[in-house]
Formats: structure tokens, C-alpha cells, sequence
């Protein structure tokens, strides 16, 4: 790493005073990818997706709270203060650009994606972070359809629904896909669901059965949990 790269990433929390660490930028990331700005999350899921023990994820929230990055509340829910969520918001383009980067330029499996840009979005200078955006056009589009932010007012939250709740006979058209899940992605890449396609929700099974879908004219079953990261729009709202 260059030392203005260096330099530029020891200021990067200067503002508050805490010192930079990866945790720290995964755990704020990981707040804003379970609701966004302002949307309450609990330790235990927090800890879930950061794949560490509430212990250690309760520890570094001590940190983010004492430096007014995470607020809590009464309930001890966790929430991104309107500081935490202006660092959650560079995290987050830092990573999705990176993502996009990856993908147009060297080509890298679209469910490979997520794990290259976490292991290259703790040392990028926002200098080359700029170069990249410039290259790639300023995308407002990651790969799996998640909005890339483009100035300190954009909002990270997509502004869709998942298949799961839409109602039975929906004409759907996918926007984006959540992304950590290599194994799950890989999946629904092979039955057809990416950003851009429309499908038809045809039932639910009973009894918390599978969401029956039709993706270019075959009946594919979509279990909960993959149904659930399957966002996007019905034709019908949007056309």
C-alpha cells in the first residue's frame, strides 16, 4: 500500500475518533445491508452475518456507540446514527464499485463478487476508488443490482420488494439479488433469476411449502429463504 493510500485510510474515521479497522467497516456495512439508515437491527443477527459471536460483534458496537456511530435503544436494538450512516454510505460504494469493477473489467463470476471486493475494500484509496468510478462510466448499478450511491445524500436502500411478498399471479421483474450467499447466488443463476429478467408468480404452496415461479415458460419452486433475496418490482406498478 502506498503511503498516501495509507494515509488516506487512517483519516478515514478521524472525524469521530475511532480508529479504522476492518471490523469496524464490515460491522457498519453489515448494519446498512440489514435495513439501511435508521432501521433497527439486533446483535444476534448482527453477529449472524458477520459470521462472529455476539460477544465479539457486542464489543465492537460498545466502540461504534462511544464514538456516536451506532445509536441504541431502549430495547437494545441497534440503529446507524445520521455520522454512522454517512460511513456506512463510503463503505458501501467503495464495495459495490469494486464489485462492478471486478465484474466488467477482469471478468470475475458474478457470485465470486462479493468476497473479492470485502478482501479489496478495506485498502483502496478513495484516489483510486475515483480512477475506478471514472473508468467504469459512474455506474449507479452494482452487478447484482444494488445501487451504488453517488454523492453523501444517496440513498443505499433500493426501493423494491421481494418476491416472497408479492401477490400470487404478479408479473415480477428481478432488480437485485442479495449477495453474500456465493452458494445461493450460483443457484438462482441457474434457474434463470439475475437482474433484468421477468417471471410470473404462479402459487404458494401450503403448509410454508415453496413460492412456485415461471422463469421463460418452466415452473421453478423457490423455498423462504431464497425467495427472500429475490427483489424487484411487478411489471404491472412500473410499466
Amino acid at each position: 500500500m502506498s503511503d498516501v493510500s495509507a494515509v488516506e485510510l487512517q483519516q478515514a474515521f478521524s472525524c469521530c475518533g475511532l480508529t479504522r479497522t476492518d471490523a469496524a467497516e464490515d460491522t457498519l456495512k453489515a448494519m446498512w445491508e440489514l435495513g439501511g439508515d435508521g432501521v433497527a437491527v439486533g446483535t444476534t443477527t448482527l453477529a449472524n452475518v458477520l459470521g462472529v459471536t455476539p460477544p465479539t460483534t457486542s464489543a465492537m458496537v460498545k466502540r461504534l456507540v462511544d464514538h456516536g456511530l451506532v445509536e441504541r435503544a431502549d430495547d437494545r436494538s441497534l440503529a446507524l446514527s445520521d455520522h454512522g450512516a454517512d460511513h456506512a454510505r463510503r463503505i458501501v460504494r467503495r464495495h459495490r464499485l469494486l464489485e462492478t469493477f471486478l465484474s466488467e473489467v477482469l471478468q470475475v463470476p458474478w457470485d465470486e463478487l462479493y468476497a473479492e471486493a470485502e478482501l479489496l475494500e478495506h485498502a483502496v484509496s478513495d484516489s483510486l476508488l475515483g480512477r475506478i468510478d471514472a473508468l467504469l462510466g459512474h455506474p449507479h448499478l452494482d452487478p447484482h443490482g444494488d445501487p451504488i450511491p453517488q454523492d453523501d445524500t444517496d440513498s443505499l436502500v433500493a426501493s423494491d420488494v421481494a418476491i416472497a411478498d408479492v401477490q400470487i399471479g404478479t408479473r415480477f421483474r428481478v432488480e437485485r439479488l442479495h449477495n453474500r450467499n456465493a452458494e445461493a447466488l450460483r443457484y438462482l443463476a441457474e434457474l434463470g433469476l439475475r437482474p433484468g429478467v421477468t417471471v410470473e408468480v404462479l402459487e404458494q404452496s401450503p403448509f410454508d411449502g415453496p413460492l412456485w415461479v415461471s422463469v421463460d415458460g418452466e415452473r421453478v419452486a423457490l423455498g423462504a429463504p431464497l425467495a427472500h433475496l429475490v427483489h424487484g418490482q411487478s411489471v404491472e406498478e412500473t410499466s
